[in-house]
């Protein structure tokens, strides 16, 4: 009989490790020094939303289950602890055969803007099911002890039960720096909204831009289940945002729903927002067929439309040209979802924009 082999038995580089300081200080994510953004904890359920039920459950059921996926949620605080451990409790299930584990289910910590390591579950921790729960801790060692400013971004595809932060004992913790913008830009939109399929959290187009801009978001992707009800029209214009962005074309189900529904959006968010600037994205995987011209027309006709109306705070982004066009292959996992490539393109077009508005009207 062969021997079974594991990567990491080979490959150190492979390895997920476990906690194994002795001198550990466990700290649960709502002491006051930390800081949490993007999602909030029910009590009542036990675990991280993105919206309250009481919203969601009007809108469509896959929103409802949706919002459970904690998408943009971060953790910031400062620290001078030689590590920072995790302890995790996610509920069963949620796996992908085109998104990696260390995307959909793990947490990536970063300090300012450069990614320092993932905390991600190893495959006999995702199967381990028990009561319908699994459980996955990790620690990220340092090179020197000193000051930090650090973000752990949330699972991009899944729901978070507990979470604790463990740092040497005796160490400082402190708040983290406030954003520099800090009333969120809100983000609307399909599964590439939600961060499908980036190979960490923060690598999605969405996290790129909080920090390259310093500003708190709001993710507010729903794999497949973005439509535009009125409903979530209302709940996004009783948001305080800085900058709305309209990124739901791809879950439009055809050219018609979008016609239907995407001024409406707009003019749900102008009239209770006169004052907030308004991001239109058309689909990033476009290609040239009925379907995308017509999708992208309806777009930009929204906007053609608050401009001939005394608009001044809109702007088009025309998604074909978020991938490099020879290069569109290494853009997305599956012809639609993008890679850390395409995410990066994505955030490299909307950055100016953003940046434009932030400064003039950010807080």
């Amino acid at each position: 009989m062969s021997q079974k082999i594991r990567i990491e038995d080979i490959d150190k580089n492979f390895s997920l490790n476990g906690v194994n300081k002795t001198d550990v200080e466990w700290f649960e994510f709502s002491d006051e020094r930390f800081s949490l953004h993007g999602v909030y904890y029910d009590e009542g359920e036990g675990l991280f939303r993105r919206m309250p039920r009481k919203i969601s459950e009007t809108v469509n059921g896959g929103v409802d289950y949706l919002v459970m996926n904690t998408a943009g949620g971060r953790l910031r605080f400062s620290t001078d602890s030689p590590y920072v451990t995790i302890k995790c409790v996610e509920p069963v299930g949620g796996m992908m055969p085109h998104m990696p584990f260390s995307g959909s289910h793990g947490f990536a910590l970063f300090e300012g803007v450069r990614f320092i390591k993932g905390y991600i579950p190893s495959i006999e921790q995702l199967t381990k099911d028990t009561n319908g729960e699994i459980s996955f801790d990790g620690v990220v060692d340092f090179p020197e002890r000193k000051m930090r400013e650090l973000t752990l971004f949330f699972p991009l595809y899944h729901c978070v039960k507990q979470l604790y932060i463990g740092l040497q004992k005796g160490c400082t913790l402190q708040t983290a720096k406030p954003y520099t913008y800090q009333k969120p830009v809100v983000f609307y939109g399909s599964s590439i909204t939600q961060g499908g399929c980036a190979s960490t959290p923060g690598n999605d187009y969405i996290g790129l831009l909080s920090k390259w801009l310093d500003t708190d978001i709001v993710n507010l992707g729903f794999s497949g289940n973005a439509r535009g009800e009125q409903t979530m029209c209302d709940y996004l214009a009783d948001i305080d945002a800085s900058v709305y962005v309209m990124d739901y074309d791809h879950n439009a189900p055809n050219p018609e729903h979008l016609e239907n529904t995407h001024y409406n959006l707009y003019q749900t968010l102008r009239t209770k927002n006169p004052n907030t600037p308004i991001i239109m994205m058309s689909r990033p995987d476009y290609y040239d067929n009925a379907d995308c011209n017509k999708r992208r027309a309806i777009v930009y006709d929204t906007y053609q439309k608050a401009k001939k109306n005394g608009d001044k705070l809109v702007a088009f982004i025309d998604g074909e040209s978020f991938f490099e066009i020879g290069e569109r292959n290494i853009c997305t996992v599956d012809g639609c979802h993008p890679t850390n490539a395409g995410f990066f393109g994505m955030a490299k077009i909307v950055y100016p924009v953003l940046k434009k508005y932030l400064k003039k009207y950010g807080k």
